[in-house]
């Protein structure tokens, strides 16, 4: 709203931020280590990912190979318990954002 003050025409109005409700793309990222059985990891994915056995089974191989891998994308919040979930079984996970 504009007022008049000193015979000055001021704007009063302030600006604010718009809440959009994004929310960026994460990975859930299992990580490969020296204790856990290749067994107990195609476990945890069948059981809190929901994978089939034959895409635990690969996802697991990746892991090792390569040290990590994503084994499931989607927002913070549909993967924060997935991780807490893996972690609990001594596996070692994190979420990452996606980098773009």
């Amino acid at each position: 709203m504009a007022t008049i003050k000193n015979d000055t025409l001021t704007d009063s109005r302030s600006e604010t931020g718009v809440l959009t409700g994004y929310e960026e793309p994460c990975n859930l990222v299992v990580w490969n280590d020296e204790v856990n059985t290749f067994e107990w990891v195609i476990q945890a994915l069948i059981e809190v990912c929901g994978h089939s056995p034959e895409q635990a089974e690969q996802c697991s191989y990746i892991i090792h190979f390569q040290g990590k891998y994503a084994v499931q994308q989607g927002s913070y919040e549909e993967l924060k318990p997935l991780c807490d979930a893996i972690t609990e079984r001594g596996i070692g996970a994190t979420v990452e954002v996606i980098a773009e």
